[in-house]
């Protein structure tokens, strides 16, 4: 669930970059939360899927 959100946030920022439309930084903040969440969870040794 997580690794789905992270790709998600990581395909909206790309076309926000694309597209110059980022919604004032929020999709960035977005990216960098799913990103921290999943490495998190990769150094507790769960699952990520």
């Amino acid at each position: 669930m997580v690794w789905i959100i992270a790709v998600i946030m990581l395909i909206l920022w790309a076309l926000g970059l694309i597209t110059n439309y980022t919604m004032g930084g929020f999709i960035h903040l977005l990216l960098v939360i799913a990103v921290v969440v999943v490495l998190v969870r990769i150094i507790q040794g769960r699952r990520v899927v």
